[in-house]
């Protein structure tokens, strides 16, 4: 069994969460990362140093009683899973095409999320009286192009990567929810709408590409 430590309206646990729908895998979810200090205790720590979420402890393959293999680190966990289910599933077997589904699951990472980051902390996380509006407009123009270059790479395919569902949509589509869950206003991006439109309607994204922004 595979279980899975965090609080479902982090994006972080959305992906791996919904990975393990896509893939039929027998799965809890312990929710962490709700109550201060919960995850400043030693088991945790022993976990996941990094004292965030998510973890997973995968206990396929182990006896019982023995010791299952740990991972942190979203995106790590989400390419984990899918290998371990084998080639052509949500992983892609091609080497080329795996590149290109890991390079998406990179830049959602590493350039579409923290562009989004301080527009997403002051207009969710802090009351009205406390946002500062310059980081709230510098984070916005930093990340209306990227869902330009998102909308436009989506413009001829039904998935990121192709015709097919891969790996790569999880993050990127998870990232892509809360961008257009921001209380502002977004330039119309007809191609990454019907995109995030069809990812909401997977039977494996129930209950989670819906949760308000947190």
């Amino acid at each position: 069994m595979l279980r899975i430590w965090g609080r479902l309206s982090s994006i972080n646990v959305q992906k791996v969460v919904w990975c393990a729908r896509e893939l039929h895998l027998d799965h809890e979810r312990i929710d962490i990362g709700i109550r201060e200090g919960d995850l400043d205790t030693e088991a945790y720590v022993r976990l996941n140093p990094n004292r965030n979420i998510p973890v997973i402890e995968d206990f396929r393959g182990t006896d019982v009683g023995g010791e299952p293999f740990v991972l942190w680190e979203s995106n790590a966990i989400v390419r984990y899973l899918c290998a371990h289910d084998g080639e052509d599933s949500l992983w892609p077997g091609n080497v080329k095409a795996r590149a290109l589904a890991d390079r998406w699951m990179d830049w959602q990472t590493n350039t579409f999320s923290p562009a989004m980051t301080d527009a997403f902390r002051q207009l969710v996380r802090l009351p009205a009286g406390e946002r500062d509006a310059a980081l709230i407009a510098q984070s916005l123009a930093r990340t209306e192009p990227l869902a330009a270059r998102l909308d436009e790479a989506l413009a001829n395919r039904e998935f990121i990567c192709g015709d097919r569902f891969t790996m790569a949509d999880i993050p990127l589509a998870c990232a892509a929810h809360r961008w257009l869950g921001l209380p502002v206003t977004h330039q119309p991006r007809a191609h990454l709408e019907r995109w995030v439109a069809a990812m909401r309607a997977r039977p494996a994204a129930t209950g989670i590409l819906v949760l308000p922004l947190t």
